[in-house]
């Protein structure tokens, strides 16, 4: 399984490094106000995958704190039950 795994990692790897190859030309990215930004096109791509990946992240941020928050809550609520409850006597021997 870690051989197809590396294998297809390998793949993209080699297909990103053409499609990087191929993406060299200069753009320019027009914003408002007449600003422009003039940058490769694979730095531009990389950059708005970069920018989607950070939005992502921190759309689940608030997820991930929230149910960091109730596991740790859920654990505080087991110990607090497994200490108010009595351990059992020891069993008796056989008679």
């Amino acid at each position: 399984m870690r051989l197809i795994t590396w294998t297809v990692r390998l793949v993209l790897l080699v297909l990103l490094i053409a499609l990087a190859a191929k993406n060299a030309d200069p753009v320019t990215l027009r914003f408002y106000f007449d600003l422009a930004l003039t940058a490769p096109l694979v730095v531009l791509l990389f950059a708005a995958f970069l920018a989607g990946a950070l939005f992502g992240v921190l759309a689940l941020l608030a997820t991930v704190l929230r149910q960091k928050g109730e596991i740790a809550s859920l654990r505080r609520q087991a110990r607090r039950e497994e200490a108010a409850v009595p351990a059992a006597p020891p069993p008796l021997p056989p008679i």
